[in-house]
């Protein structure tokens, strides 16, 4: 019988390291605060309004 060696798993994020995915988590939760109970035109309006901002700082960051 042949023994196998195996690797030792490295963690899935360095610790104390940038998590991504809590990133994600919270900004989403953010936004679902911000629009709970908007209308769909209110949430359209929020989220055209977001897109205009994030345009304007890319073009005064280029």
């Amino acid at each position: 019988m042949k023994t196998v060696k195996t690797k030792k798993k490295k963690p899935a994020r360095p610790s104390g390291g940038f998590d991504a995915v809590k990133m994600m988590r919270d900004i989403r939760d953010k936004i679902d605060k911000d629009i709970e109970g908007m209308t769909f035109e209110e949430e359209k309006e929020y989220f055209r309004k977001g897109a205009e901002k994030y345009k304007k700082e890319e073009k005064s960051s280029s």
